[in-house]
């Protein structure tokens, strides 16, 4: 299913509202995290964004997994985990596994021009994937892109108040004109005791497992405005924004501008 088609405009439930000419500071300040106080605005230009497809039922994914583990503890990476389900004919069923996580994978195959997709692979910035267990490859990635221009071009910007969050995409001058506002939901870390499959016996600590997916809706290349109720962020572990183009297609492309909404910290 295409990746617009599959995302489902959340008009009603997040009450979005959207304002032209929200001026943004020249600079951006460091990546943001939910550590600060609600009513401080937070910017970031992070590094860049690590989407991790793995598996509870794959044996080589451990590994990516404990790496992943450390760049969610970043605050200049948005790090994202998508639990893909074709593994469970193994013998284990992941826990953490929703069917949109694998058709998002394979929007990203189609994307890519790929044959196949397999775990575990990191989709660096929308733009490329590598093997996710590849500490060199993910690091090297993300730096080559931030050196070439094809790293978070657009700030972002999060402020709470105590019933809404306010997120101000940037202006992009004069680069991509289009994108969609994607609000990625994700759960806490948490301990999986698995008792079958490849991985039978182990105990692992997954983080920032994606739970949800949602189009917000349209940025057009200037600055604007769009507005969440905190009652919906609140119910989530944790949730990020991604300022992410998309092909005529209809399938993902490059990631422009990304920030953490809600970012948990601990198990």
């Amino acid at each position: 299913m295409a990746f617009r088609g599959r995302l489902r405009l959340a008009a009603a439930a997040l009450a979005l509202t959207a304002l032209g000419g929200v001026a943004l500071p020249a600079e951006p300040e460091k990546a943001a995290t939910d550590k600060s106080q609600a009513d401080n605005p937070q910017i970031a230009r992070p590094l860049g964004v690590v989407e991790l497809f793995t598996s509870q039922g794959c044996s080589s994914c451990p590994p990516a997994d404990e790496f992943f583990a450390e760049l969610a503890g970043k605050d200049n990476i948005i790090a994202l985990a998508y639990h893909v389900n074709y593994w469970d004919y193994l013998g284990w069923q992941d826990t953490l596994s929703t069917k949109e996580n694998t058709e998002r994978q394979y929007d990203y195959m189609r994307a890519f021009g790929s044959r196949s997709v397999y775990t575990p692979q990191a989709v660096i910035n929308g733009r490329s994937h590598v093997n996710g267990a590849s500490r060199k490859d993910v690091d090297g990635a993300l730096a080559r892109m931030d050196r070439t221009g094809e790293g978070m071009r657009v700030a972002i910007k999060v402020s709470r108040t105590s019933d809404r969050v306010m997120i101000d995409a940037g202006d992009a001058g004069n680069g991509p004109a289009d994108a969609h506002v994607v609000i990625v939901y994700f759960d806490p870390p948490q301990m999986v005791k698995i008792g079958q499959g490849e991985n039978s016996g182990r105990s692992l600590t997954y983080w920032n497992a994606v739970s949800d997916i949602q189009t917000a809706g349209m940025w057009h290349g200037k600055a604007q405005r769009y507005e969440l109720p905190m009652t919906e962020i609140a119910k989530k572990g944790g949730c990020a924004v991604l300022l992410q183009s998309v092909g005529k297609d209809g399938m993902p492309g490059p990631i422009l501008g990304a920030a953490f909404i809600r970012k948990p910290d601990r198990l």
